[in-house]
């Protein structure tokens, strides 16, 4: 009897830690807006290549191919969307209504632009700063996106028989266009590993030790802390303006938290080597979501 007990108790026991680790393959702790909710593992696919779920099922569907919003794409994250756009992950939730940021799904339709703003009228202010500046011959100003309305150089035509009307004195430069105007500093001291390349290096590689300090190359508002993003490590993005981020990787300790304001020249995290092979910072700028090269914009050293 004491003997039967006994197979009883320990069948009950490796039951319970079976259903254990059963459980412990799936973490409840991860990254935020890291995973999608699909039904195939992440895919967003069926075996034999057709979508998963009926995408005009799916949040925004109306808005699909409009002008400000993106379809979701097997492997993409709010994070790498709205670093790819420029934004926060968070106001892209906001904008697209989303229920739980950490779950979307492939062919669901995302807001990348503020309500209000489409790149239609992004173009017609790039118009007007077109206008504005036509004798500054400045190369760096702000230009229209795939997609929108090529901006005219022409007004509508006035009657044979009116005068011309007399020129309006040009407008003032919008705010949008005084964005590329940036006074960037250096993040780190260290030496440059390895530069752009926009094929293979989205920024500047900087060398140094663990525990050198990473400073915010300018101005600007946390908009991501944390290790959400494959490739980047412990990473930070701040957001400057309307145009400009900034991204931090690989650090092994992080100051700042989202929505902070941080100065120009701010200790803001650590050197480190988190998912990478060495202790660097990987340091990108960002134009309107593009990478650009950072010799653009640091000062010479």
């Amino acid at each position: 009897m004491n003997v039967s007990r006994s197979l009883v108790a320990w069948a009950s026991v490796a039951c319970s830690a079976m259903i254990l680790a059963g459980c412990s393959s799936t973490s409840v702790n991860r990254a935020p807006v890291e995973d999608r909710g699909t039904s195939m593992g992440g895919s967003g696919m069926n075996q034999n290549g057709t979508p998963a779920v009926d995408p005009r099922t799916l949040p925004g569907y109306e808005n699909m191919g409009k002008p400000g919003y993106y379809t979701v794409k097997p492997g993409d994250t709010l994070i790498r969307i709205g670093l790819e756009y420029g934004q926060s992950w968070k106001d892209i939730a906001r904008w697209s209504n989303l229920e739980n940021a950490n779950v979307i799904e492939v062919g669901q339709v995302l807001r990348v632009v503020p309500p209000g703003s489409t790149d239609s009228a992004r173009a017609s202010t790039t118009t007007a700063a077109a206008t504005s500046a036509g004798t500054a011959g400045k190369t760096g100003s702000t230009t229209a996106k795939a997609g929108a309305p090529a901006p005219t150089a022409s007004t509508p035509t006035a009657s044979a028989s009116e005068p011309a009307p007399a020129p309006a004195p040009a407008p003032a430069a919008p705010a949008v266009a005084g964005d590329d105007s940036m006074n960037f500093i250096w993040p780190a001291s260290g030496t440059l590993i390895a530069g752009f390349d926009e094929a293979r290096n989205k920024g500047y590689d900087i060398g140094g030790r663990a525990g050198d300090p990473v400073l915010a190359a300018a101005d600007g508002r946390v908009v991501y802390v944390g290790a959400g993003l494959r490739g980047y490590g412990n990473l930070i993005i701040l957001k400057h303006n309307n145009t400009f981020l900034t991204a931090y990787a690989h650090n092994q300790t992080l100051l700042v938290k989202e929505d902070q304001n941080v100065r120009r020249g701010q200790k803001i995290a650590e050197m480190g080597s988190t998912d990478t092979d060495r202790v660097k910072l990987h340091f990108e700028i960002r134009r309107q979501g593009k990478p650009v090269d950072p010799s653009r914009y640091l000062p010479a050293r």
